[in-house]
């Protein structure tokens, strides 16, 4: 198996603004037509999802739209995930300035979901409640889908050639060396349960708390090390389309992501849903809250899928959610590996720093307001802004003008998360 290092993918990376004037010059734009379907089985009652097929903003004149659809997966109770499906697309909204042309909106969004799963992890742990959820938060915007994630709740593209991509990441300890290797030196501790005269059983955990992921949104009594900051990728379609599969680890737990896109192969997405919660539970039983959403973008001028297509020769083109393997999903993955020609990675970014998130080089002067708080929105007075970069080593000397900024507030939930200070919370849900 080949893997793409990071520079190879910077250089394979196109620009969103070459793309779309492509689009442009060559012919009108053509807004894809967006049809979803929804299904589940409940064991604890602490999955919720968010479905907005089609949402409206301002451009100019104009009115432009684009769709929404999230996937939350509670744990300890459901009040962050109800919390979370409630506030995140507004938070998520109010981090993108209001007067951005398509082209600079598409292109914030990457920054914006970093900002507002931050902003609604600390308005959620501001109540005081010891819930969790893990987050998969997707928007399309004509061809463009940017996905954010928290957790273990995957999102699978299978594009028009039958090509098949990871546009989440997995947050699960077990299985990612990096996140572990992050919470470690955070001051966290990574180990099994203890069951007592050394025998250790079960995934690995973060210590205090136990619980198996590295990101969240909640979770409040866990520690600051498991971060609300969302792995995030951007890829744009081409005009043949593609269908989104969304769940819940319920079916991801039970079923390779080949085996779930070829069980419903030529269904509609209506079809789709109930038919890979079916087969998630044939497979393994409802031994957890299993949820699945399918989303088709396709062409307007051909109907959704209805009748049974040829399968077309096996080309899969799985993409490593941290360019490594995952050693769970190893017997599925070991085909070879090609960089597509239909779908174009405009975006990915993973670290949990938050100085590396928000520093925007996208030219947009307004992006970050230098009297506003780049995560929660708030009015800063002048001079009392912290930049995201104070503290960093080999930092230049900072200018009055060196944003983005952050209120204090903030700024002592980013030193948290860094590990830069022992979090309140975390004494005083110890106690």
């Amino acid at each position: 198996m080949s893997t793409t290092t990071r520079n190879e993918q910077h250089h394979q990376t196109v620009p969103l603004s070459v793309l779309l004037k492509r689009e442009l010059a060559s012919e009108r734009i053509e807004k894809p037509e967006i049809v979803h379907g929804q299904a589940g089985q409940s064991k604890k009652g602490e999955d919720f999802t968010l479905l907005k097929a089609e949402c409206q903003r301002m451009v100019g004149d104009g009115v432009s739209t684009y769709s929404v659809f999230g996937l939350f997966d509670g744990h300890n109770g459901s009040a962050a995930a109800i919390y979370t499906k409630e506030n995140l697309l507004n938070n998520v909204l109010g981090a993108i300035p209001s007067d951005l042309n398509r082209d600079e909106w598409i292109a914030a969004l990457p920054r914006a979901m970093v900002a507002g799963f931050v902003k609604t992890d600390k308005d959620f742990q501001e109540k005081a409640q010891k819930s969790g959820t893990t987050v998969t938060f997707v928007i399309i915007e004509g061809w463009v889908v940017t996905v954010a994630s928290v957790g273990d709740s995957r999102c699978v593209l299978e594009s028009s050639d039958g090509g098949i991509y990871y546009l989440s990441a997995d947050h699960r300890l077990e299985t990612n060396e990096e996140e572990r290797m992050r919470i470690t030196s955070s001051g966290g501790e990574v180990g099994r349960l203890n069951t007592g005269g050394g025998a250790e059983v079960g995934p690995l955990r973060c210590w205090p708390g136990g619980l198996c992921l590295s990101r969240s949104i909640g979770d409040m009594d866990i520690g600051e090390f498991v971060v609300p900051v969302p792995h995030v990728k951007q890829v744009k379609l081409s005009t043949a389309g593609g269908r989104l599969v969304i769940c819940s680890d319920g079916v991801w737990d039970s079923l390779p992501a080949e085996v779930a896109l070829d069980c419903c192969r030529g269904m509609s997405a209506e079809a789709a849903a109930p038919h890979i919660v079916k087969e998630a539970l044939q497979a393994k039983g409802l031994r957890d809250d299993t949820t699945c959403i399918v989303v088709d973008i396709l062409p307007q001028e051909k109907p959704p899928v209805s009748v049974p297509l040829q399968k077309k020769p096996v080309k899969v083109m799985l993409k490593s959610m941290f360019r490594k393997k995952s050693s769970e999903s190893s017997s599925y993955m070991d085909k070879e590996y090609l960089e597509p020609d239909v779908v174009v990675e405009l975006h990915e970014e993973g670290s949990a720093m938050l100085s590396e998130r928000l520093d925007t080089k996208y030219p947009l002067c307004n992006m970050f307001k230098l009297f506003m708080c780049a995560v929660c929105q708030v009015e800063i007075k002048p001079g009392e802004g912290i930049s995201i970069h104070e503290g960093l080593p080999n930092v230049r000397k900072l200018r009055p003008w060196d944003g983005p900024f952050l209120c204090s507030s903030c700024q002592e939930k980013k030193e948290a998360m860094e590990g830069k200070r022992q979090s309140d919370r975390l004494s005083s849900g110890s106690e």
